[in-house]
């Protein structure tokens, strides 16, 4: 079942950091890679700390059109703020299609915004593979157990 859009804001307001460098985004990075490959989850993960490329994985079964993927959901990350799905499923459930270039954009699950608890996004955590919804709630778990683990 799809989450509703009062749970997706929820969760905007629910997986932010007290801050993230470097560091901390080739950890994250490296636990989307490491549930992907216990889950046999063919995806690709990106994790950019402003317009920096800090991780970024490609695993087995992925190809060229999933970075390609990436960049567009990101692209609608750094756009709106907010994580890529609430995007898209707020056009959808209005029944309105997405109307910004697809070819730059693509409000489907699957990244999400770094945020620093008081001063918002400051990156984006992408993954591509998976249906939109899985792509979207595999990076939400893994930020959450991300979170509970600092």
């Amino acid at each position: 079942m799809s989450p509703t859009i009062a749970e997706l804001e929820l969760q905007h307001s629910q997986l932010q950091l007290p801050s993230i460098d470097l560091d901390d985004a080739w950890r994250l990075g490296s636990l989307i890679v490491t549930v992907a490959r216990e889950r046999g989850l063919a995806v690709t993960v990106d994790l950019r700390h402003g317009e920096q490329q800090a991780f970024h994985a490609a695993l087995p079964g992925t190809s060229a059109d999933n970075d390609d993927w990436i960049r567009r959901k990101a692209a609608v990350v750094r756009r709106f703020g907010e994580a890529s799905y609430l995007v898209g499923e707020r056009y959808r459930r209005k029944g309105r299609p997405f109307d910004l270039d697809p070819a730059r954009y693509a409000a489907h699950g699957g990244s999400f915004p770094l945020l620093v608890r008081g001063t918002g996004p400051v990156g984006t955590v992408t993954v591509s593979g998976l249906p939109q919804l899985d792509d979207h709630l595999l990076v939400t778990e893994c930020l959450a157990r991300f979170l509970a683990d600092r």
